[in-house]
């Protein structure tokens, strides 16, 4: 298997706000790492975009799933849990990078099998730096399982 680091990192990142899309975006283009982002602004869409349905019928399985929980339609706690309860997908990583500081969104997520919990910082330097530590650690430390 090739070294994931020579690799094209492909990233989900559901997220309704367009600021949060700009900055996550700029975070991961200042990053080491080539990566193909793909946004999708609400839950239905992103479970439908993972499961290959309709339009998302040619789908790149990503390797990341970066996901807030205040979407419109189906909430990222809802997402989360269908990505965790699917064995198609459980075992993509999930981060969720949120606005929320609430200690119940943080105990409920892990229960829902998160891989961890991100507070998105206001500051935009602070911010950015948020998004490429993401990306070093998912894809420069962590050994993650084998594309399906």
């Amino acid at each position: 298997m090739s070294d994931r680091k020579m690799d094209i990192v492909n990233i989900l990142l559901v997220e309704d706000s367009p600021t949060d899309i700009d900055l996550t975006r700029e975070g991961l283009e200042m990053g080491k790492l080539t990566n193909n982002l793909k946004v999708i602004e609400n839950g239905v869409d992103a479970l439908a975009y993972l499961r290959r349905e309709g339009e998302y019928s040619d789908a790149v399985r990503p390797d990341l799933v970066l996901l807030d929980l205040n979407l419109p339609g189906k909430d990222g706690r809802e997402v989360l849990e269908d990505i965790k309860s699917d064995p198609d997908l459980m075992s993509i990583p999930v981060v969720i990078l949120t606005s929320s500081k609430a200690e119940e969104d943080i105990a409920r997520t892990y229960k829902l099998h998160a891989n961890c919990f991100i507070t998105k910082p206001v500051n935009f330097s602070r911010f950015v730096e948020v998004v490429r530590g993401i990306e070093d650690f998912w894809f420069s430390i962590v050994k993650l399982p084998p594309a399906e």
